[in-house]
């Protein structure tokens, strides 16, 4: 079996939760992508047209900054990354992570949780910020708090 990573990002705590069932699942590490300046209720009001997340996904070339912490990718073939969905692609933060290390020969399998939409365009999105070697897969939309048992039934379908 290939070494497996659990990488996320969760402004509210929804993906975070997701992304800890996958990781006891995966029996896996896990890294979450931490914003420098962590994102408040006021920063998530899709609703407000000068809120924090409204504008970094109105300029698709925002990169808000994240900590910087080393996940060791090198010992990592494969890669869940995590995110919610916002604007119907994955928030500017996720390019930030990946533009922020090496990715090269990974394979990198998406998950999100949503309120309504899907993955709109986020592959092609994802994959302008990681080399050409680096493949993404278009995962599963795990909202509802999907149990460890649908989870696993997920990455076995998936042969992880």
């Amino acid at each position: 079996m290939s070494n497996v990573l659990v990488a996320y990002f969760s402004a509210s705590g929804v993906t975070k939760e997701v992304a800890e069932n996958l990781k006891s699942v995966l029996n896996s590490d896990i890294y979450e992508i931490k914003p420098k300046v962590p994102y408040t209720n006021a920063d998530l009001n899709w609703m407000d047209k000068k809120s924090r997340s409204t504008v970094e996904m109105d300029d698709k070339s925002s990169r808000p900054d994240i900590i910087i912490d080393n996940p060791k990718l090198e010992k990592y073939d494969t890669i869940f990354l995590g995110f919610p969905i916002w604007w119907y692609i994955a928030p500017t933060i996720v390019n930030t992570f990946l533009e922020a290390y090496d990715f090269s020969n990974k394979k990198i399998i998406l998950f999100a949780t949503s309120g309504g939409s899907g993955f709109g365009g986020t592959v092609e999105y994802l994959k302008k910020s990681v080399p050409a070697s680096t493949e993404i897969i278009e995962g599963k939309l795990l909202n509802y708090s999907p149990s460890k048992e649908d989870i696993k039934a997920w990455t076995d379908e998936l042969g992880i």
